[in-house]
């Protein structure tokens, strides 16, 4: 278990030579949109292991391929490009059928284990990395609402879980070891946006939302405008570095989205709930098995009061504000998940 170290409340300076990696991902290409023509940044300089084909990039932005896997590669691009200011959003949020848990970790820790050595050794000034609640972990003694000073535990059935404990680990060491280096650290919640599709949203999607007796299984949602936002605040040199949950207020518990979803609840116990996840999954019939039940029952209650007070930024939506604008966006593009009438 790590716990997370303190930090002086002094702004960080101002961004001029910024690096993103996993630019090409969901939050990195929204946030290298968002930064695009920034007058006070000198430079803009877009990472991701795929290539971007010409008539995608971006004027006023440096496009180059870069693989977080080559330690060579990572300290090469920060020197050459006299980088002053990392975000670090390249990790494997949603494996896929070609992914294993040995590459998982090798982009997830080993890639941040580069980044951060990077910065050391060529001077970066701030570091803002994308870690997750999920760095929690989904214990059973998780307190209702989590603060920064909760412990991170991770899971270790989950590799996002698991390799953002490991990564917070090293962030942690490298504030003791290297000082100079500020960070910011960000633990998010469930993000929604209006083109959000994941195995969580998915859970929305069903005829009949799951839920797990004498759990309320709560999400607490922040919308992706929101996240753009906060590592905005980042590097705007009006922010202090820190650790902060990056939630919107309030939390919606499962009975509550299946209510405004106008769907049923199927409420199973939780010992029946795991023969059938473990016998589907032996027989390959789910590609989820037992550990799901952790995910619903015990998710991480992210308060966010730390980054509204001390770190400076209001998400713009509150949790059902967030839940409720991805229900509007998928019912344009013609996607609705409310029940039908």
């Amino acid at each position: 278990m790590t716990t997370p170290a303190s930090f002086p409340f002094t702004p960080v300076p101002a961004a001029r030579r910024l690096l993103v990696t996993g630019a090409e991902g969901f939050l990195g290409r929204g946030l290298v949109q968002a930064v695009a023509g920034n007058a006070n940044l000198q430079l803009v300089l877009a990472t991701d292991v795929r290539t971007v084909p010409p008539d995608r990039q971006l004027r006023g932005v440096l496009h180059r391929a870069l693989d977080v896997r080559d330690a060579q590669a990572v300290s090469a691009m920060v020197a050459e490009h006299r980088i002053d200011t990392v975000v670090h959003l390249a990790s494997i949020v949603t494996p896929g059928k070609w992914t294993t848990r040995s590459m998982e970790y090798e982009v997830d820790v080993q890639g941040s284990r580069n980044v951060i050595e990077a910065c050391v050794q060529h001077g970066v000034r701030h570091l803002v990395v994308s870690s997750s609640g999920a760095a929690y972990g989904y214990h059973p003694d998780n307190a209702p609402w989590i603060t920064e000073d909760h412990p991170l535990r991770g899971h270790a059935q989950f590799a996002y879980a698991q390799h953002k404990r490991m990564v917070e680990e090293m962030l942690a060491e490298a504030r003791v070891r290297h000082p100079e280096l500020q960070q910011t650290v960000f633990r998010i919640g469930t993000i929604l946006g209006d083109r959000v599709d994941n195995q969580i949203t998915a859970l929305f999607e069903k005829r009949r939302l799951l839920a797990i007796a004498g759990s309320d299984s709560p999400f607490v949602f922040i919308w992706d405008d929101d996240v753009t936002g906060a590592i905005r605040h980042a590097i705007s040199g009006l922010a202090p570095a820190g650790c902060f949950n990056l939630a919107g207020d309030g939390a919606l518990p499962v009975a509550e989205i299946a209510q405004r979803l106008g769907k049923s609840l199927r409420v199973l116990p939780a010992g029946l709930l795991r023969t059938a996840l473990a016998c589907g999954a032996k027989l390959g019939l789910t590609r989820y098995g037992p550990e799901q039940l952790d995910f619903l029952r015990y998710r991480p209650v992210l308060l966010n009061t730390a980054l509204k007070e001390r770190f400076g930024y209001v998400p713009g939506k509150t949790s059902a504000e967030a839940f409720e604008a991805w229900v509007r966006a998928r019912e344009a593009q013609g996607r609705p998940v409310r029940a039908r009438a």
